[in-house]
């Protein structure tokens, strides 16, 4: 009976057994209308959702975590938007998870990409059952995330009218993005000239370090041409608002050259210079109209 009762105590003392705590949302985030929500086949294929009070159809707030590609979850929601000043103000909310690049995909960033755009064409879908206005959907997002809003806002509409998947016939554009700390070009030689101590982007196309991604850029401008933000900007394009939390110091070296503020002056003038308004934000920066992701996603997804 002993030695019954010692085995017993060993199996449920070891921590190999212990099951890990899934993610949580920050105790002041609402608890989701619908949670987990199926969009697509992979197991990271889900969305949360927050219906807004209202009797029209309400915008939405489509918000992609960050992490890389490479990690994080759509529990991170208040990081890049303040939902409960979003609801207040009708507004619905969508926060995805999507699959990391260490799929299968070819190129890998294909996979956290063409997930976000099939997570927006879901919600278009459920427009009726949910009580959306498929024309006010605005995305938002943080640094990977951010970079995945950006490409969204600026691509060419995925929608194919003729798709047996209902899904896949919506449209895969935007109204507007509000993004933190983007990451705007995915092409090796454009960060190395803005600011020269880049190191970031590889793993989108599976090439590591970054001396050989940038050694290899030739190879690869086909999948750079589809999937940087930069390279997808055309006169079209809904508005954007991007955020950062330093100062811009273009062709020098940055504390943190991830998310530097260089990533945002360039796209700033690239999209002005085609005709796309862009609102650009950073501590003792110009004046600008917003300071953040909410303000401006509710300045332009209200009537």
């Amino acid at each position: 009976m002993k030695l019954i009762l010692f085995f017993i105590f060993a199996f449920i003392s070891q921590p190999a057994f212990a099951k890990t705590k899934p993610p949580a949302y920050s105790p002041g985030v609402p608890k989701p209308t619908h949670s987990e929500v199926r969009y697509g086949k992979h197991e990271r294929n889900v969305l949360d959702f927050w219906k807004a009070e209202s009797k029209s159809p309400a915008p939405v707030a489509f918000v992609i975590h960050g992490g890389g590609w490479k990690g994080g979850s759509k529990e991170r929601l208040d990081r890049f938007a303040d939902p409960d000043a979003l609801l207040q103000k009708g507004i619905s909310i969508v926060a995805i998870n999507y699959r990391y690049v260490t799929s299968d995909e070819s190129p890998p960033v294909k996979a956290p990409l063409h997930d976000a755009a099939r997570a927006l064409q879901f919600v278009r879908s459920q427009a009726k059952k949910w009580n959306i206005d498929k024309k006010r959907i605005g995305a938002a997002g943080g640094s990977a995330g951010a970079c995945s809003s950006l490409w969204l806002a600026f691509h060419d509409d995925l929608a194919d009218p003729k798709n047996k998947d209902p899904i896949l016939r919506e449209s895969s554009r935007l109204q507007c993005a509000a993004v933190m700390g983007a990451q705007t070009t995915l092409d090796p030689k454009q960060m190395k000239e803005w600011t020269p101590n880049s190191k970031y982007g590889g793993h989108a196309f599976g090439l590591h370090p970054f001396d050989t991604f940038l050694k290899k850029r030739k190879e690869i401008m086909p999948w750079i041409k589809e999937y940087s933000p930069y390279a997808n900007v055309t006169k079209d394009d809904p508005p954007i608002f991007l955020q950062y939390k330093s100062s811009p110091a273009l062709g020098q070296v940055q504390k943190d050259p991830t998310h530097t503020s260089n990533f945002g002056v360039k796209l700033q003038e690239h999209c002005l210079a085609n005709g796309v308004k862009c609102e650009l934000y950073y501590p003792n920066g110009p004046k600008t109209k917003h300071s953040d992701t909410t303000s401006f996603l509710i300045t332009h997804l209200q009537k």
